[in-house]
């Protein structure tokens, strides 16, 4: 990895010198435009001059002219390029070079990317397609080690185990700049020999190491803190983000969690100023919304929306998070730094008119202006180890004529519920209120028997809904209460290696091909988020959503077994508050 060494030439940084003192042209001339000094959350007239991936000189507006190409940025905000500080390029259901291709002309230049999806699927291995997968790309793809694979051991089923030699491993490698998101709150706070020796391994490499606090309060959460965990993204709200900014925290204000938003802003609003351990990160975005909205621009419209200070909004994404990563060369247009500079319209919309990379033009008006390279490395697919299914598979069978289930109570915060059922013929009659989340391990590491769950409060369902996104362990999900339908859907997947499937009536009614780890496709974004916005419109047709916690989210995230409260994992219905694993949702006289 050549960064950021590469700006340390002795030939270039003396040619830049040269330039800045002008005894030398510039490579490229920015005039007319409006910098946005985020040093000194101050918005001044000045020129830009640029040679090779530097930027030289920040002067006077019209006192050069000399340069091989003259670029007029009148009207425009000359801005430092977007960091989005946490991130999974896999939630947007495309390969890294075609989520450059999005994210670029939206003023993305640099990225974190926590590859934790694919390492759960295929391993090292999957990381390691990672890394190769990100180089030589119009984008800076930083690359973590994946801390929990799975999230929760010994409550789900993986495709790998991660534990301190493989961390070791990845923290060797050039191209990995830290520790990614330490989710098994549990394991940290219980002081286990496992994840002390995940943390253990970031924190021997001097490396980053990042955090995944939910729910963390009180004495639990300065003990996260005090192991070594030195960031966070899981804000709940404007109280929780500022006792995590007071614990040291850095906290990266996520834009995929949009009620929180508001709180956060009011709260930052309220101090003497926006700490600098304060970043913006995207952390998931489905590919419809990554086309249409935006990644990191549209998060930095919400935040201005909210009513803060476009600066500090701007700041937060830029300079901020230069200094997280520890990144000298990025994150400020001065002389010395790397030219990754945007020309934005305006600091309220932040569309971007023109892209720069290390001093090379790479978009101009929402469009990707240089080619992208083939993949260089084989797309890994064959991960769907499933023998089809049949209805048969998804019923609930009992004895007697009634049974009592424990059930999962509500799509996000979860709680454990209790309800009583009919039992007709062996099989399990589901409550009206009630429906079926299948788990089924996919990896080969395991039986493929589903592991049949009871849950409450998602509304009523006319059919079902499979998929293999289904944090963090990617196992085959399936949601709904008829058997046939369950059972189309599992199956349509299991054919075409992995992804989102919609059944009805016992038939299949979307289709959205995943055939990358089950997780990804190469095709074009718009084409990915088109197939996905049809997924999802058969999705409403058979759902009755009810924003903000159910929504259609809550399906890639309902088998999430280290957050707090009941999930329905490969393993059973296990409590990622007690690591308690109970094999069915049917109780006994004991329970």
């Amino acid at each position: 990895m050549g960064e950021p060494q590469d700006l340390n030439d002795a030939a270039l940084r003396d040619r830049a010198v040269r330039a800045a003192r002008g005894e030398a042209p510039f490579d490229v001339l920015i005039t007319g435009g409006l910098l946005a000094d985020v040093a000194t959350s101050a918005l001044r007239v000045a020129d830009i001059g640029l040679v090779g991936p530097l930027v030289a000189s920040v002067h006077a507006p019209g006192t050069r002219r000399d340069a091989g190409v003259v670029v007029d940025a009148t009207g425009k905000i000359v801005a430092p390029g977007l960091i989005d500080t946490h991130m999974h390029i896999e939630s947007s259901m495309v390969t890294p070079r075609r989520y450059a291709e999005v994210v670029v002309p939206q003023g993305t230049t640099t990225l974190c990317w926590d590859p934790h999806e694919v390492g759960n699927v295929l391993g090292l291995d999957g990381v390691r397609w990672a890394v190769a997968a990100s180089r030589d790309l119009p984008l800076r793809v930083l690359v973590m080690a994946p801390s929990c694979v799975p999230s929760a051991p010994g409550l789900e089923l993986a495709g790998a185990e991660f534990g301190r030699a493989e961390l070791e491993a990845m923290l060797g490698w050039p191209a990995v700049i830290g520790v990614a998101e330490v989710m098994d709150m549990r394991g940290v706070l219980e002081r286990g020999a496992h994840m002390g020796g995940v943390v253990g391994a970031g924190l021997a490499s001097g490396k980053l190491v990042c955090g995944h606090a939910r729910g963390l309060a009180g004495a639990d959460l300065q003990g996260f803190a005090a192991a070594g965990i030195e960031s966070d993204h899981e804000v709940t709200n404007g109280e929780d983000l500022l006792a995590k900014l007071q614990a040291g925290f850095t906290v990266e204000l996520r834009g995929s969690h949009d009620y929180v938003l508001l709180g956060a802003v009011a709260a930052l609003n309220g101090l003497a100023h926006v700490p600098q351990t304060v970043t913006v990160c995207t952390d998931d975005i489905f590919p419809d919304d990554l086309v249409t909205a935006g990644g990191m621009r549209d998060v930095l419209r919400r935040l201005v929306g909210y009513g803060m200070r476009p600066i500090d909004a701007l700041r937060c994404a830029t300079l901020n998070a230069a200094m997280r990563l520890g990144r000298r060369d990025l994150g400020l247009v001065a002389p010395g730094r790397r030219a990754d500079i945007v020309l934005f319209d305006d600091l309220a919309g932040f569309n971007a008119a023109a892209v720069f990379a290390s001093g090379v033009l790479v978009a101009e008006s929402g469009r990707l202006g240089v080619p992208l390279r083939e993949d260089p490395a084989v797309l890994p697919g064959d991960t769907m180890h499933v023998a089809p299914l049949t209805p048969a598979d998804f019923m609930l069978r009992a004895g007697g004529d009634r049974a009592r289930l424990r059930t999962v109570n509500k799509p996000r915060f979860t709680e454990w519920h209790t309800a009583e059922a009919a039992v007709e013929n062996g099989v399990v009659v589901l409550p009206d209120s009630t429906i079926l989340m299948a788990v089924i391990h996919r990896h080969g590491r395991a039986p493929a028997a589903p592991v049949l769950g009871v849950l409450e409060g998602w509304s009523t369902w006319r059919g079902a809904l499979a998929t293999t996104v289904a944090h963090d362990s990617h196992n085959l999900v399936v949601f709904g209460r008829d058997p046939a339908d369950m059972a189309a859907a599992a199956n349509a997947l299991i054919a075409c290696g992995g992804g989102m499937a919609v059944a009805r009536a016992g038939k299949v009614e979307a289709l959205l091909p995943l055939p990358v780890c089950g997780l990804i496709s190469d095709a074009p974004a718009e084409v990915v988020a088109a197939q996905f916005a049809a997924l999802k419109r058969a999705a409403d047709g058979i759902v009755d959503w009810q924003p903000p916690l159910l929504t259609f989210k809550a399906v890639v995230g309902a088998s999430l077994a280290c957050n707090p409260g009941p999930h329905v994992t490969d393993r059973g219905i296990t409590d990622g508050t007690t690591g308690a694993v109970f094999a069915s949702a049917l109780m006994d006289a004991a329970d």
